[in-house]
């Protein structure tokens, strides 16, 4: 918590438009172009010789979220600080409209899974699962999450792996089979004991207020620290509500108690979250709105840093770490390296589009200390 601290302090200090001056940098801008419209939402994994694997969406189609994409890879080989200049393929498009919203994950078996969304029509989308046991070198057949037709929506950087081995992967349910996509979201999670092998719906369904229009979208997932109960979960979702609603369950993610606002006011953007290694509290991105001007309620911006060393009862005062009125940030996806943070978002404005522009910065907690 102190490497923590003393970087929020540093941030204070430095103020939010000299943030890089406290330890962020930007190491990777993909910009959109003629023949690549989308740069978006991607995932981080480690891998055995030292790399860091960064696999996110690429778009060749229109830039909405039907256009044509496929999932594309960069490599860092210095702990994030430079990427290789040309992507790698990581998977083809699969679906008659995208494949996009990748999750990476070591497995307690020591290979990696890629969870993705085959998305082929405003009725069909749902989420397909692929193992490496080459180091990402190549995957196996995809195995479908989730057996009942309709639109479903998970995040980029969601797959949690729980410490009793189940894989927990919370969705957002749009429509029923043969139903078109609609705004009102539950939220639901889906769950495999072996590995990915087999899935199965928890037995909870989230519902927000009745006067919400978003309902519950995009949730996230956090397994907690908590010694009276197994595999005790937060999750988090986005609303129209004013606030990220919070929900818990005490049995690995089949039952959810109801969702409620939480102290997290945002607009209707997801909040990301994971446990820090070196400290095992919690750090959390989201577009912190409280207290921010009239002029951007309803908008992503800006996109804001806090800390838990209380499992997510309380949070640290939220720094600012993108603060462009204009811009456009989400879609977080998290990496932890010894001493240092990566983090990866969509980070477009009203120029180039909101969710065009891919970033990564790195956080260097070590020079801080």
């Amino acid at each position: 918590m102190k490497s923590e601290l003393l970087l929020f302090a540093a941030l204070l200090t430095a103020g939010y438009a000299s943030a890089e001056l406290a330890g962020l940098q930007t190491v990777l801008t993909l910009e959109p172009g003629p023949a690549n419209p989308r740069n978006s939402e991607g995932d981080f994994v480690q891998l055995k010789d030292g790399r860091i694997l960064f696999a996110y969406t690429h778009f060749t189609g229109d830039a909405g979220d039907d256009g044509t994409a496929h999932i594309a890879g960069r490599f860092s080989a210095d702990g994030g600080k430079t990427w290789s200049p040309e992507d790698t393929l990581i998977l083809p498009n699969e679906g008659k409209q995208n494949t996009m919203s990748v999750s990476l994950l070591r497995l307690n078996t020591g290979e990696i899974a890629l969870v993705y969304l085959r998305k082929n029509s405003d009725y069909d989308c749902r989420p397909y699962m692929r193992i490496s046991t080459d180091e990402a070198a190549s995957w196996n057949l995809p195995t479908l999450c989730i057996d009942t037709p309709g639109y479903f929506v998970v995040n980029n950087d969601r797959v949690i792996q729980l410490s009793t081995g189940r894989l927990v992967i919370p969705a957002a349910r749009h429509s029923l089979p043969g139903q078109k996509f609609r705004g009102r979201g539950e939220a639901l999670c889906y769950l495999s004991d072996d590995n990915g092998k087999t899935w199965r719906p928890g037995k909870s369904i989230l519902e927000a207020p009745e006067a919400s229009r978003s309902g519950l979208q995009e949730p996230g997932v956090i397994e907690l620290k908590d010694r009276n109960a197994r595999a005790r979960l937060m999750m988090l979702s986005r609303t129209d509500q004013g606030s990220q609603f919070v929900s818990y369950s005490a049995d690995g993610a089949d039952t959810w108690s109801p969702a409620q606002p939480s102290q997290l006011i945002s607009p209707v953007s997801p909040a990301t979250f994971e446990r820090i290694p070196e400290s095992g509290n919690i750090l959390l991105v989201w577009n912190n709105h409280d207290n921010t001007p009239s002029e951007l309620k309803g908008k992503r911006t800006p996109l804001s840093i806090a800390v838990s060393a209380d499992e997510g009862a309380s949070w640290t005062t939220p720094i600012n770490i993108e603060t462009n009125p204009d811009g456009w940030y989400c879609y977080t996806a998290i990496e932890f390296i010894p001493g240092h943070a990566l983090l990866a978002y969509c980070a477009g404005d009203k120029t180039i589009g909101g969710l065009n522009r891919l970033k990564i910065i790195r956080l260097d907690l070590d020079q801080l200390q």
